[in-house]
């Protein structure tokens, strides 16, 4: 197995190689030749200098390291091109067999005008919205048609927040359209952008599938990522509580449904906004891919998510039925970035000079960090993943709490002070938040506290 992917999520890959009894060989940029990743797995093969555009994002070159190596089959990770079917379809083309979905599948489901299409077609709601946009004057066209301000532009390639914008009367489209597009453009290759109706309280739930070469789907529940600065996650959670009955079936139903249309394979997120206020949802995205957050719904759940692909690209079928698939417990999520929130959350890169993580029941640490590693100032700066478990919500933020207060990380700034007071404020703590929480409510009263 090529592990085309650095820091954490390759740690995770090559661990599930091993359970199952796979050899594992890690693609590596020159800067990350001493990681840990690289010292874990059975083998490693250098495919170019740091930046990733030289390594990480050429697909020629994680084919070519695949074949090098002897390996036969290569898996993605998150990020990088693991959304990206001309990786998967140069898998084919070359014998390899790429853990995730074929690039036909990718395509319908990677691009958000089409895996619209296919969910409105399904009757799945999907809020409106335009056609894909290219032009200033198109896309002043499309909101003059909605006549629904507020709107959110977004782009049609990828997610992640890039090229997102909130667009609240028509000069905020025309100071945002081209600085949307070209961000688009350079993080997806395609500057198509499209807008929706926007919804001011919004949680943002999604839904794990897992789905297998026989035709079979299953949901592993709901996740709730609505902990949120600049559409980028910061903490995440498991299951999503505070969400009526109809609405957690509708949800799951509708991402089932979607897989099965899409006749898609492997593990997958189906993302959705739900309105705080009416309790209804609307369609976002399908992200074909292992997610950031997978850990806090195998910790309910009990799945191995990242071992399960392993096995549906073996062409093993789910080994489980739907009605086996119950959620124990509530579990959360910390992302660890190596930013300072103290400073417009700037990127801290360097060396770890100290790292010690907190141990104890309920905690576990997803992460390529040890004393002496270093944090590299070419990717994103995430460094590790604290989850913990608890029988309750209440029960899982109070081990989270405690668990950020004992993590002790030395030579870069990290967010954990900002996540600790976050997980500790009595109002996250007491009732699920919306998408805007954090930049309009917590983070302002956090600097007036502090002045």
């Amino acid at each position: 197995m090529l592990v085309a992917n650095r820091g954490e999520i390759a740690v995770r890959v090559v661990r599930a190689c091993f359970d199952e009894a796979l050899e594992s060989v890690v693609a590596v940029s020159e800067a990350d030749r001493g990681s840990l990743a690289a010292r874990m797995a059975d083998d490693t093969v250098v495919i170019g200098p740091a930046a990733a555009a030289d390594s990480y994002l050429r697909v020629e070159r994680i084919i070519a390291a695949a074949l090098h190596s002897g390996c036969d089959a290569v898996h993605p990770g998150y990020g990088f091109l693991s959304e990206r079917p001309e990786l998967a379809d140069a898998c084919a083309e070359y014998g390899l067999t790429f853990v995730g979905p074929p690039g036909d599948v990718m395509r319908r489901s990677g691009d958000k005008l089409r895996a619209r299409e296919v969910a409105a077609g399904l009757g799945i709601p999907t809020g409106g919205g335009t056609e894909g946009l290219r032009t200033l004057d198109e896309a002043l066209a499309a909101a003059t048609a909605l006549d629904a301000y507020p709107l959110l532009m977004k782009a049609s390639a990828g997610g992640g927040g890039r090229g997102m914008t909130i667009v609240r009367e028509p000069e905020d489209l025309r100071r945002a359209f081209d600085r949307s597009r070209l961000e688009a453009e350079r993080a997806f290759g395609d500057g198509t952008l499209y807008l929706e109706r926007f919804i001011e309280r919004a949680r943002h739930v999604e839904v794990q599938i897992l789905a297998d070469t026989h035709g079979q789907v299953r949901h592993l529940g709901e996740r709730d990522c609505s902990a949120q600065r600049r559409y980028q996650k910061l903490v995440e959670e498991a299951p999503a509580v505070g969400l009526a009955p109809a609405t957690v079936e509708g949800l799951r139903s509708s991402a089932v449904r979607l897989a099965e249309e899409l006749s898609y394979v492997g593990a997958g997120t189906v993302e959705f906004l739900v309105d705080s206020e009416r309790g209804d949802f609307v369609f976002l995205e399908l992200n074909a891919r292992v997610q950031v957050e997978h850990p806090v719904t195998e910790q309910v759940t009990g799945v191995d998510i990242v071992r399960a692909q392993l096995r549906i690209a073996a062409g093993e079928p789910i080994g489980f039925r739907q009605e086996d698939v119950t959620l124990t417990g509530h579990a959360v999520e910390c992302r660890i970035n190596a930013e300072d929130p103290d400073a417009d959350f700037l990127p801290s890169p360097g060396t770890i000079e100290t790292w010690v993580p907190p141990l104890g029941t309920g905690i576990r640490i997803d992460t390529f960090v040890q004393p002496g590693a270093r944090v590299q100032p070419y990717y994103d700066s995430m460094i590790a993943k604290v989850i913990a478990q608890g029988a309750t919500r209440a029960e899982a933020l109070e081990l989270m709490g405690r668990a950020l207060a004992r993590l002790k990380v030395e030579g870069v700034r990290t967010t954990t002070p900002l996540q600790h007071a976050l997980v500790t404020d009595p109002r996250f703590r007491a009732e699920p938040i919306h998408t805007r929480w954090l930049e309009d409510v917590f983070l302002p009263g956090r600097k007036e506290t502090e002045a």
